[in-house]
């Protein structure tokens, strides 16, 4: 919560103390009691997130059910603030910055955070973000432990299943498997692989706390927190940095606090008062005085030392090794929000940030996280943002969002506009300030200066080669080359090229259907398959030098524009977005949400779903596994059976049923070609081309009276077109505007269109009057998208930002009406395609994913040093 004034209740603010993850900190005067107190106030951005206040009110929670004279008291709850005993004093982090600290003053002061914790472990309460920013030594020498905030309930049983000291605390969800909580230098090997956690984890951060404090030297230390957290899971600790001085009970100590497999390590907390009682007892290992050895000793003094020098550089070897191993990290969404199919993440140059695009009840957005961070945050000025990059330092990302290419800086700031983008298809960006992107979709690349201006033109559509596109650039390191993606009429025709800023030159280097990026470990990342690929490739030749390798599988590649999921950093660090192969099957819910049966599929992805008007057959179109090709096929639902309904080599996509359910029409890209097909329902007879066009185009609906067919055509936007299925049949624009307009569907009585614009800058729902448009009325309030009409035309449904189902009831006729929309359940459904359908009696709903929350559990996932596995 934000201070609005210097009072919180009875406790005037005096001064800030400090701030953090979750919150600032701040020292303030009980005028009650006459003393002085800490206020702890959760952080305004995290106020209207859920698990972030329930954190904050367990932290109060747990402090209160805590008395002992080593944990800094709770005094109360006051207004959603924290109030706290006020711990005078420097930090233990403050103390160790200032150099090693002598054995016996760091027994001491691990004796008193050992008694802290077991106070805590008796009361089941693990603490699992120990570290020496959090604990602090007043000036008599009390130690406080503080900072309870990621704390939890320990499971009953401990066997079962920038600056890292002042930085964040890393989260990813709470306690379940697959997440990761605590900062990341100090966190023990189970946290950094996302491991559900008990107390030991306690215990492992207490040895490195107390190896820190004897060297005076962070035990794991990398350059960045990807770094860090591989040295956690790979590396041992290095003893010989332990003072000569250090009493063997304190080595004993740390070597059973810092094994790195839990069932192995010190058990219990209050096992190591025993072993420093022993080393206080016993003081530093007794040094023998100096001898003069024999001729024998000193060959068998010899041998020894030859036998240790092999054993360290059989351990310096594995030593080594462990360092190049690969981690895999998951990274889930942040809380209410889901990644949505095409969620970019993108990570900075340097590695230390990640950006994605994830979907709320506000809509689509691009997020930031810093890698060793507790919080992501939306982006200012980024709704419905779409295919980000940085900066080479890292200071700003590029992105495109309601029609231009902006930018904004990470460190704060509204974006700020560079130039005109109506459908930008990537960008890149240079040491030198040049962006080189793509504003449109049929478009080759441009160039402008970051800090604005008007675009030039770098490269040139080939029409030798039936070229249609240049898009997702990527800089080289000179800054003056680049690769890019060259989309032809045929998908497998397209390839990767190599540009140059100063001529019009360039080199093919790969045939492939993806975008592409280098990395400066010397290759090009793409996709073939759904399979990341790393092929070597030579800067100052400019071609390919070996055979590309795979280093990860079923990596989402958006095949309407060849973009893939992924991204990789200067250091090392990849990442990548799966939802895994295939869809989830098509499953039958009612009204509110309750499933009652399964469509079985073929386990490819889907763009249409389409339920015949007697709601007998439904038909599909699926893509095949293995080969990425889409056809049609057709589910009758009484015998469950399922049938191929297109055999053309071509894509065939978007199925709508014709108003008598005897023909289907759909469209098939072929030979560079988009046409609409129209085909009947059994098969028989010759299939009959509708339209052909050069651009893109997707068939929505076949209005009920049999007259038109409704489709969406792109060339700079999406238009909603008619086609006339009588008469003439010269399709005419519905609607053509700057804007994107698509999803039209016509009411039963053909006077009305539903359809989705983004002219509010997001996803809106309208109806409009059919076939002339006007009387325009805005259907959704919060953003919304995929309109369906009932089939007795009293209701409209459609998609919400965040994924569920509303019902908008509705009276046509020659006057149009309509309700307040009502949610119905929450979907899976992707708002991009057109994969969910309704029933003829409006009860039943088609949907290709659990109607549940689950579907933002979808992860990122990380790759920590993933050159390493390239070696192997």
């Amino acid at each position: 919560m934000p201070i609005s004034s210097n009072r919180i209740g009875p406790y005037e603010i005096v001064a800030p103390i400090g701030s953090g993850g979750m919150g600032e900190v701040y020292r303030a005067r009980d005028s009650k009691l006459g003393r002085d107190v800490a206020v702890k106030i959760l952080s305004e951005a995290l106020t209207s997130d859920a698990d972030y206040i329930a954190r904050f009110e367990r932290e109060a929670q747990v402090l209160a059910a805590l008395n002992h004279p080593n944990i800094a008291s709770i005094y109360g709850l006051e207004d959603g603030a924290i109030v706290m005993e006020l711990v005078e004093g420097a930090t233990l982090a403050d103390r160790i910055a200032e150099g090693p600290i002598p054995p016996a003053e760091a027994l001491g002061i691990a004796k008193q955070i050992a008694g802290a914790l077991d106070a805590a472990h008796e009361k089941g309460i693990i603490h699992r973000d120990l570290k020496p920013a959090n604990i602090k030594v007043t000036p008599e020498g009390v130690v406080k432990v503080l900072d309870f905030g990621l704390a939890t309930a320990a499971q009953v049983s401990p066997t079962a299943s920038a600056n890292p000291a002042a930085s964040p605390t890393l989260t990813i969800r709470a306690t379940q498997a697959g997440v990761i909580m605590g900062t990341a230098a100090y966190m023990s090997p189970e946290q950094a692989a996302g491991k559900p956690v008990d107390r030991r984890a306690d215990i492992w951060s207490f040895g490195v706390v107390l190896y820190e404090m004897l060297t005076g030297r962070r035990l794991y230390d990398g350059e960045t927190l990807s770094h860090t957290l591989a040295h956690v899971l790979t590396m041992e600790p290095d003893w010989t940095m332990l003072p000569k001085s250090t009493p063997a009970g304190a080595r004993r100590l740390l070597q059973h606090c810092l094994i790195k497999d839990p069932k192995k390590r010190l058990r219990d907390i209050g096992d190591a008062w025993t072993i420093m009682d022993e080393t206080e007892e016993r003081g530093p290992a007794a040094q023998p005085p100096p001898a003069r050895r024999s001729r024998y000793e000193r060959i068998a003094w010899a041998i020894a030392c030859l036998a240790l020098l092999i054993a360290l550089g059989i351990v310096a070897r594995r030593h080594f090794s462990e360092q190049s191993s690969v981690a895999r990290l998951s990274l889930l969404a942040p809380e209410k929000t889901s990644f949505v199919s095409r969620s970019h993440p993108t990570l900075s140059p340097d590695g230390r940030k990640l950006t994605f695009i994830v979907a709320s009840e506000t809509g689509t957005q691009l997020w930031l996280r810093d890698m060793d961070s507790l919080v992501a945050r939306p982006l200012p000025g980024s709704s419905d943002a779409n295919d980000p990059f940085w900066s080479p330092d890292s200071r700003f990302i590029g992105f495109f969002s309601q029609g231009k290419l902006k930018k904004v800086e990470v460190a704060g700031g509204p974006a700020q506009t560079i130039c005109d983008a109506p459908q930008g298809r990537g960008g890149t960006w240079n040491q030198n300030g040049v962006i080189v992107f793509t504003p449109a979709g049929t478009e080759p690349l441009y160039r402008v200066a970051a800090a604005g201006g008007k675009p030039a033109r770098v490269t040139e559509l080939d029409p030798s080669h039936n070229e249609r596109s240049h898009r997702f650039p990527w800089f080289l390191p000179d800054g003056r080359h680049f690769v890019y993606l060259a989309r032809t009429r045929a998908s497998e025709e397209n390839a990767i090229y190599v540009g140059d800023l100063e001529s019009k030159e360039r080199k093919q280097i790969v045939a492939v259907d993806s975008s592409a990026i280098y990395v400066p470990q010397g290759f090009l990342l793409f996709v073939r398959e759904r399979t990341l690929f790393a092929q070597p490739f030579d800067t100052g030749r400019i071609r390919t030098t070996g055979d590309p390798f795979p280093i990860a599988e079923q990596v989402d590649l958006d095949a309407n524009n060849s973009k893939g999921d992924f991204s990789a950093s200067l250091n090392g660090v990849l990442v990548y977005f799966s939802r895994g192969a295939g869809t989830a099957p098509l499953t039958w819910y009612d009204r509110e949400g309750r499933p009652f049966g399964t469509l079985a599929t073929r386990g490819g992805s889907s763009h249409g779903v389409a339920v015949s008007p007697d709601g007998a057959t439904v038909a599909v179109d699926e893509a095949d596994p293995s080969s990425g090709k889409f056809d049609i096929w057709l589910h009758v639902l009484a015998r469950n059976t399922t049938t191929r309904f297109t055999f053309d080599p071509g894509q065939n996509i978007n199925p709508v049923w014709s108003p008598d359910g005897g023909q289907l029409a759909f469209v098939s890209r072929r030979k560079g070609q988009w046409l609409i097909v129209r085909k009947s329902a059994d098969g028989s007879g010759s299939e009959e081309i509708l339209l052909t066009s050069p651009n893109s185009v997707v068939t929505h609906d076949w209005s009920r009276d049999g007259h038109y067919l409704v489709f969406g055509r792109m060339v700079d936007t999406i238009d909603l077109w008619v086609l006339p299925l009588s008469g003439d049949r010269k399709p005419f624009p519905y609607l053509a505007t700057p804007f994107n307009e698509f999803a039209g569907k016509l009411s039963p009585d053909v006077r009305w269109m539903a359809y989705t614009s983004d002219e509010s800058g997001r996803n809106e729902v309208y109806v409009q009057s059919f076939p002339t448009p006007r009387s325009k009325i805005q259907i959704s309030t919060t953003g919304g998208s995929r309109p369906l009409w009932s089939r007795d035309g009293k209701e409209l449904f459609y998609l919400a930002l965040d994924r569920r189902l509303m019902a908008v009831e509705m009276k046509t006729g020659p006057k149009f009406e309509a309700a307040s929309p009502k949610s119905l359940f929450p979907t899976g459904v992707s708002m991009a395609l057109q994969n969910f359908d309704i029933s003829p009696d409006g009860r039943r709903f088609l949907v290709p994913s659990p109607p549940a929350a689950e579907t933002g559990a979808v992860p990122l996932t990380v790759v920590l040093n993933w050159p390493a596995a390239l070696r192997k």
